[in-house]
């Protein structure tokens, strides 16, 4: 039997021994540093003033972006709204007041443009280009730019690439003034499905390597970018249909709708809106969305700080929406594939997919 001083003395030995071991054989008794996880927002509008229908400069912006910092966000499509001149909030949903004339929707996004990176700036948030620059070694938020609505192209093919080259990455085809690319779910039928100029929209979008997102196209619009891209697509921000006398339920897509936007290899981008009646059944419904289409296809679109009622109100929740999710039986490899890393893969499969030499 080991007296207590033979042990001690085998202890040190073996102490004495490990210091002098390589540093490639030591680093295999480190402990591994734990994983950081990804935080992505397919759709939002932080610091957005809906009375200046721009994005302001004031403690408001500060703040959405402090508490994107401290819940972890990654990175997000920070999105101008194209219509915005041309709509109002009204008592059973969003009223539209008039038309752009020609040109003015080309002024209104230059104006917000100049103003998100003005305000960005000032606060320290940069944007990225390059949609492989989603990974985990971000220091803090980075924004990509969006645009939500066509309008502002006013049916001319060459603003898509002048918008590419002011750093624009998504275009969301439509939003809620009726515009030349096609259909919403909110408005009469136009063109049934996505107009001849929106087919020329997504193709060039294609051959940039730029998201095209669905969000807020009828069915039969987002059905045709389906079939015509060549790249996979997202749905913003939108959550399952459920009784059809909820809040904005024109807003929620069909079990068939979310399918070929999947099919793509795309993602559909869950909505905390008020459609969801608690924060609990908001989480719910993005277990709903992965038993459609599948864990690699769904992400989390916000809408903050533009969302009717949300359920999720402050970017500070983001860490609880994982935790959440966990609670209700995902796996954490499972979990991160929601908050971010189904953003990583389909925005560097569309940014692979561009034909633009």
């Amino acid at each position: 039997m080991q007296t207590r001083k033979q042990f001690l003395k085998n202890i040190c030995t073996i102490a004495a021994g490990a210091s002098l071991l390589p540093v490639d054989e030591l680093a295999a008794y480190a402990r591994p540093a734990p994983k950081k996880s990804i935080y992505f927002d397919f759709h939002c509008h932080p610091g957005w003033s809906m009375t200046e229908r721009n994005f302001a400069n004031n403690g408001e912006t500060v703040q959405t972006i402090s508490d994107m910092k401290e819940g972890h966000l990654t990175s997000g499509f920070l999105a101008l709204v194209a219509d915005a001149p041309l709509i109002k909030p009204g008592p059973k949903g969003i009223i539209i007041t008039r038309k752009f004339s020609p040109g003015d929707g080309w002024t209104e996004y230059k104006r917000q443009l100049q103003r998100i990176k003005e305000v960005f700036a000032q606060v320290g948030m940069p944007f990225s280009t390059d949609l492989n620059d989603l990974s985990t070694k971000s220091r803090g938020p980075i924004g990509y730019l969006a645009v939500e609505g066509g309008d502002f192209l006013d049916d001319q093919l060459s603003r898509i690439e002048e918008a590419y080259q002011d750093g624009v990455r998504s275009i969301q085809l439509v939003h809620y003034a009726q515009n030349g690319l096609g259909d919403l779910q909110t408005a009469e039928t136009t063109f049934n499905g996505l107009s001849s100029f929106g087919k020329d929209v997504v193709k060039k979008m294609n051959e940039l390597g730029m998201v095209i997102d669905v969000a807020h196209a009828s069915f039969q619009t987002a059905k045709d970018v389906a079939n015509l891209t060549k790249s996979p697509i997202i749905l913003s921000h939108s959550i399952l249909q459920m009784e059809a006398d909820r809040p904005i339920a024109l807003r929620a897509i069909s079990k068939e709708h979310a399918k070929f936007v999947a099919d793509t290899g795309g993602v559909i981008g869950a909505w905390p809106s008020g459609f969801n009646k608690s924060f609990d059944e908001y989480v719910d419904n993005i277990k709903r969305l992965i038993d459609v289409v599948g864990i690699d296809h769904v992400g989390i679109g916000t809408d903050m700080s533009a969302n009717f009622q949300p359920v999720l109100t402050n970017y500070t929740q983001y860490p609880q929406v994982a935790e959440a999710l966990k609670a209700k039986g995902l796996t954490s490899q499972e979990v991160d594939k929601i908050m971010g890393e189904n953003a990583r893969v389909v925005l560097g499969k569309i940014a692979k997919s561009s034909t633009k030499k």
